[in-house]
């Protein structure tokens, strides 16, 4: 049996700029503030690796990342 890590309090946290892709992703939100302290490399829901570095409002989020919100989001009100 697959285990789910269920993510508490996403926010929409850094953009990834590698190859041309600006895309603001989500993450945990300690995790995000954490990084932008340390410099440390994080996460996203998609599974992109970055370090938080830039204003994530100036950018589309990432697709992938908003779906899977959406889907913990509707099982934490038991709407799926």
């Amino acid at each position: 049996m697959a285990e789910t890590e269920v993510v508490q309090q996403p926010s929409t946290s850094d953009v990834d700029e590698e190859e041309g892709d600006r895309l603001a992703h989500i993450g945990r939100a300690e995790d995000v503030t954490r990084a932008y302290v340390t410099g440390e490399v994080i996460t996203a829901l998609c599974g992109k690796r970055f370090v938080p570095t830039r204003d994530p409002s100036r950018y589309p989020v990432c697709e992938p990342c908003k779906q899977l919100l959406d889907r913990l989001k509707a099982g934490r009100t038991g709407m799926n």
